[in-house]
């Protein structure tokens, strides 16, 4: 059974993992609790991302930002 990372994990969760990949990350999640249990957690964390209010930024911030950006690239072309 390979080793899966938290990327792995992720990737099952939002449904991004090819087919082969996928049918052995649900074999190793019927056969491996401490899986089911990182994969639970990432579960739990993206829901509770899903529900945050999230702010837009001041439109002088991203204007500082980019002109920041803007300038760099200036100097190192």
């Amino acid at each position: 059974m390979p080793n899966f990372t938290t990327e792995d994990l992720l990737m099952y969760l939002y449904n991004e993992l090819p087919g082969k990949e996928r049918q052995e990350m649900e074999d190793a999640l019927r056969q491996n609790w401490a899986l089911r249990e990182k994969l639970q957690v990432l579960r739990e964390a993206t829901q509770r991302m899903d529900r945050c209010k999230l702010k837009t930024p001041r439109h002088q911030a991203v204007d500082s930002v980019i002109h920041y950006a803007a300038d760099k690239v200036k100097v190192s072309s």
